[in-house]
């Protein structure tokens, strides 16, 4: 079902992100990532689920600024230092993502919440919301940086799960 909607996906997108989120989609194919695409609001949701873990690990976000993606990094802290590699403006979404009211508070969120991410980046400690800490959008510069979050973490999972 996900194969015969990836197509309509791409037509919903703009040109330029149409070849990024394509080579995207094979590489997670390719790493046995299974595909679930869901029709939303601002357009489609297509998410990325590992078989190790069968949970989430990326999503294209449609929004009207464009095309997102979001990363959700069960293993951040094995690699916590490439965030210091990433391009200025994704320092900056991240340093402006919400807080985790979860980590902060137990009380102030759904206690069905899988809580946020808790983290260093510059020597700054953060605690940040797991469903707008890693959501840089898929544009040329940020998409090397995307790759690479990904096989990171697909590296960490694979090596938890052998």
């Amino acid at each position: 079902m996900a194969d015969n909607q990836f197509p309509a996906f791409l037509e919903t997108i703009d040109a330029n992100s149409k070849p990024l989120a394509s080579e995207i989609n094979d590489f997670l194919l390719a790493q046995g990532c299974k595909c679930e695409i869901k029709t939303a609001k601002s357009g489609f949701t297509v998410s990325y689920i590992l078989p190790q873990t069968k949970k989430t690990l990326a999503t294209f976000v449609c929004r009207k600024t464009g095309v997102k993606m979001r990363i959700f990094p069960q293993g951040l802290n094995v690699y916590e230092n490439f965030l210091e590699t990433l391009p200025e403006k994704m320092k900056k979404d991240i340093r402006k993502a919400s807080p985790c009211k979860r980590l902060l508070n137990p009380d102030d969120c759904n206690p069905k919440c899988m809580m946020g991410y808790d983290f260093h980046m510059e020597d700054t400690h953060y605690q940040k919301c797991r469903f707008m800490a890693f959501m840089p959008s898929l544009n040329e510069e940020n998409h090397p940086f995307i790759k690479e979050f990904l096989e990171n973490e697909i590296k960490v999972q694979s090596r938890i799960q052998d």
